[in-house]
């Protein structure tokens, strides 16, 4: 995904536009034979979504050569060799955005006043950055971590490194050992440094930090720092040099486990708001709870779509096509959501089955 997607960014992509802003989202394939197929789906789609253009009687002429224009610029754009799992295409009249998803997205053109960002939201909230300090005596490194792998970050400081001074040899043969490097003052003030430079990184940018080292080298950053402490441990050691595949790989089970437990956190927070009945659950309920501003969190299984009218009381489905059929409310209780600074989660489908797919802790 685009490493710029920030909530300023988000927040002026969601921002009305003159009609039509038309979106187009499918899947992607990194690898071969499956890519094979990309090209031709994303031709099929911008010819469905100028198709769509040129059928719409509140498209002027000006306006649809506007927007297809922007299509085809965003076409030209598009790099397939190297994409991850997911395309959008947002184009307007005089503008046009190309965003690469970190994962799949299904296939959808959609002609309305404004972009769908859904995806976007839910390709940044399944990446979940996070920071990997990777410890040993003579180097720390620092690595930025993505759902399917991680890149070592050279700024901030880092990589920290120092020589390690010879072991005082006559104190070897005396008592037959050689001194731990992690019981040393000099290892300690060097810990004590990565320890300061990881405090800003945190703080110019927050994450989930996961701290990985042998347990000597963990036990002396808690001795010497804070940062450490609350931060998920990864007692593996050698991983200060990498490669980035092996520090994925060690992190991978530790995020599983964070991720499982921010899920059950989740759901525990919805049970209490039922008890206190500052909860709605249901697209009708939730949607009439975010018209109102009154969502604090909302929680989406992440493929939950449907398709709805109103019938003046209520939403009841409808079916793709019907006069007044709202095909995309999901996608508008998530940005009504955003724009009143709810947190979004997206959860596995199946997780809020008894909920109907989607909840909200409502603010009052």
């Amino acid at each position: 995904m685009h490493p710029a997607l920030t909530p300023a960014v988000l927040a002026r992509l969601r921002a009305p536009r003159p009609y039509p802003a038309v979106s187009l989202v499918m899947p992607t394939h990194r690898r071969e034979p499956d890519n094979a197929q990309d090209p031709v789906r994303l031709r099929n789609l911008l010819a469905e979504a100028k198709e769509r253009l040129r059928a719409d009687p509140a498209v002027t002429r000006e306006r649809r050569a506007d927007v297809e224009e922007q299509l085809d610029r965003a076409h030209t754009e598009v790099d397939l060799a190297h994409v991850e799992d997911g395309l959008a295409i947002f184009a307007a009249p005089g503008e046009h955005h190309v965003w690469y998803l970190g994962r799949t997205a299904p296939e959808r053109v959609v002609l309305a006043d404004t972009f769908l960002t859904r995806n976007l939201v839910a390709a940044r909230e399944a990446e979940r950055p996070y920071w990997v300090m990777a410890v040993s005596a003579n180097r720390v490194s620092l690595w930025n971590g993505g759902p399917e792998r991680v890149t070592e970050v050279y700024k901030g400081g880092f990589p920290l490194t120092r020589s390690l001074t010879a072991q005082d040899v006559e104190r070897e043969e005396r008592i037959g050992d050689v001194p731990s490097t992690f019981t040393d003052e000099a290892t300690r003030q060097f810990l004590r440094g990565a320890d300061e430079a990881m405090r800003h990184v945190l703080a110019a940018a927050p994450r989930p930090l996961y701290v990985a080292g042998e347990a000597a080298a963990l036990s002396l950053l808690d001795d010497a720092g804070t940062v450490a402490r609350d931060a998920s441990r990864v007692p593996h050691g050698g991983l200060a040099d990498g490669p980035a595949d092996v520090v994925w790989q060690a992190v991978r089970p530790f995020r599983a486990v964070h991720q499982e437990a921010e899920i059950g956190a989740l759901l525990q927070e919805l049970d209490k708001a039922r008890g206190r009945r500052d909860f709605a659950a249901g697209v009708d309920e939730v949607w009439q709870s975010a018209l109102g501003g009154r969502v604090g969190t909302l929680a989406v299984e992440e493929n939950y779509r449907t398709t709805v009218r109103d019938d003046g009381e209520h939403l009841v489905p409808a079916e793709s096509g019907d006069l007044d059929a709202r095909e995309d409310l999901v996608d508008e209780i998530v940005e009504r959501s955003l724009d009143t600074d709810a947190k979004v989660r997206f959860v596995p489908d199946g997780t809020l089955a008894e909920q109907n797919h989607i909840a909200a802790v409502l603010r009052y």
